[in-house]
């Protein structure tokens, strides 16, 4: 059996999440983890708070507290509200953690040692009216390519090229407006990706068909341009010091130790439960383990090239991914989500307003795999309605109730079969087989779409054989329909466990399964006729409450959708 080992892009510990982030990254990481829980595997997926960086240093300073502390606090407060929307993290730690520190330092010392790290002197903007050099990142202008007026100093969100502060045309501070900006000299260490290209072309050929096309033609495009070496020293005070002589003032890019944080998060979950897990049997026995990663196609670059790289660099026999699923924009009434202009949905707001699975459920069943995407507040309302309500809660409803109003509140013996459980039989085997391909293939919303159609499946086999009329003429027959569709409630719940967790396990509750989902290795001709006759269940009020039109306007409303 292959391990899974799985991890999502380390949100930024500065600022709260929104929808954007969640579907981003974080959530379809925790579908995969918990769908390859319930086939049985070995998983092991790990995040955290990436920490390091001027963006920390300057929110501290606007608190007035101690960087470290101000860390600790939206640290606490990230893990608060994933445990709200119910994601799984085997172990949700830290990038400025000691563990992280620790193998950094290894990575660094191995790189330098063989020949891939060099010093140079080189420019760098300071502004004068911050009193500080800034870091790439918060210098904004023009980008020389595409125009973008937007364009980062460290990369063009719009066109995906890396850049220079020094290449932006009008640069200005991103923390003051000041364009009042000087070039001036400072010495920093630089990773030779050049010496590394040719090596790491070939791995990523290797990949061709396999991962995403946006995964894939954003590496290549890097490839085919060229790399370049890469800083990764900055002249800051919050971040790992670096171990070189010359350079003990400096601290290490935050590009460079973040995405080596999910070793270091690994370590440090294994040092606090050193009997349950071994870091290196994840990270450094290749052979074993199968490495996934979600993020947002803005951060494609660094983990097909700069962290692959870095790890190759080191000649240690270093896990490297082996999938990459790159998700596009979740835009919010076809704009970007604001915290500043206090537009869009946080994470802390959505949760307040609805249950978890309502989220998960839209989010990837609407993920934005193959362009940008957009929320509504109608179309969530829509979605919400008719999918979790008018389809799968429409079926449970009903059958728990047709069962209690006949046989009692217990499963009753399936007797004969007909036609009509054969061709169900038969439907249910083919899209089970459909659900499975999709989700092994990372395809969330074909995925979505045919867990609907397995649903649906349950309702058509209802109006088909109207238990509430054969009840009457032929009881035993009555009994096979609905002890068949309360089997099938304990099959919706284990197929929609990775998406919707909570309802799942309600929907096991309501049926007296078990509580662990599990993917239903048999044909459903035997797994349909599981649940033992006489066994008891439970009356239950509706899993899900519809979202009136009154409700969706006062929302855009609250969240200025209609401003957008």
């Amino acid at each position: 059996m292959t391990k899974q080992l799985i991890t999502s892009a380390l949100p930024y510990v500065n600022g709260l999440p929104h929808l954007g982030h969640l579907v981003g990254c974080l959530l379809p990481a925790d579908v995969y983890a918990r769908y390859q829980r319930v086939l049985g595997e070995e998983v092991l997926y790990v995040c955290g708070t990436d920490e390091h960086g001027t963006p920390s240093e300057v929110g501290a300073a606007k608190e007035n507290m101690p960087v470290d502390e101000y860390c600790k606090k939206y640290h606490d407060l990230h893990v608060e509200m994933y445990r709200g929307f119910n994601l799984g993290f085997d172990y949700f730690g830290r990038t400025s953690s000691d563990q992280n520190k620790e193998i950094t330092y290894r990575i660094f010392h191995a790189l330098d040692k063989n020949g891939f790290i060099e010093e140079k002197t080189t420019k760098q903007v300071y502004s004068p009216d911050d009193g500080r050099y800034l870091p790439d990142s918060y210098v904004m202008g023009t980008c020389p390519h595409c125009g973008y007026e937007k364009a980062k100093g460290d990369q063009c969100e719009n066109c995906t090229k890396i850049l220079d502060p020094t290449d932006l045309i009008n640069p200005k501070s991103v923390l003051s407006g000041s364009s009042n900006l000087e070039i001036r000299e400072t010495r920093h260490l630089f990773l030779q990706l050049p010496k590394i290209e040719a090596e790491l072309d070939q791995w990523i050929e290797t990949k061709k068909g396999l991962w995403p096309d946006i995964a894939y033609s954003i590496a290549k495009k890097w490839l085919k341009e060229g790399l370049k070496e890469r800083g990764i020293t900055r002249d800051l005070k919050w971040g790992f010091s670096v171990p070189k002589e010359g350079f003990e003032n400096k601290v290490f890019y935050v590009w460079f130790d973040a995405p080596i944080g999910y070793i270091g998060i690994t370590k440090q979950w294994s040092d606090e439960k050193p009997t349950e897990r071994n870091w290196e049997d994840w990270w450094l026995k290749p052979d074993e383990v199968r490495y996934t990663e979600f993020m947002g196609k803005d951060n494609i670059p660094y983990h097909t090239i700069s962290f692959p790289a870095t790890l190759k660099g080191t000649g240690e026999n270093w896990k490297t991914v082996d999938f990459l699923k790159g998700m596009n924009y979740l835009n919010f009434a076809g704009g970007k989500f604001s915290k500043s202009a206090h537009r869009g949905i946080f994470l802390d707001d959505a949760i307040r307003e609805f249950p978890a699975d309502y989220w998960r459920y839209w989010l990837i069943a609407n993920a934005p795999e193959s362009d940008d995407t957009n929320f509504s507040f109608d179309q969530f309302a829509a979605v919400v309605n008719k999918d979790l309500n008018d389809v799968l809660g429409n079926f449970i409803n009903r059958v728990l109730k047709m069962t209690e109003k006949n046989f009692g509140c217990q499963v009753p013996a399936i007797g004969a079969i007909t036609e009509n459980e054969k061709e169900l039989y038969q439907t249910l085997d083919n899209l089970i087989a459909d659900y499975k391909r999709y989700m092994d293939g990372l395809e969330f919303r074909k995925a979505m779409s045919t867990l609907r159609e397995i649903w649906v499946s349950g309702n058509n086999y209802i109006a088909k054989t109207e238990p509430w009329k054969v009840v009457k003429t032929n009881l035993e027959y009555g009994a096979t329909i609905l002890g068949t569709a309360l089997n099938m409630i304990r099959l919706f719940a284990n197929l929609s466990a990775p998406v919707m967790p909570e309802t799942a396990q309600k929907m096991l509750a309501l049926v007296g399964a078990e509580k662990t989902p599990v993917w239903p290795t048999e044909k459903m001709e035997t797994y349909l006729k599981e649940l033992p006759a006489g066994k008891a269940f439970t009356p239950s009020d509706p899993l899900f409450q519809k979202i009136l039109p009154e409700r969706v306007e006062e929302l855009k409303i609250k969240y200025k959708e209609t401003e957008a």
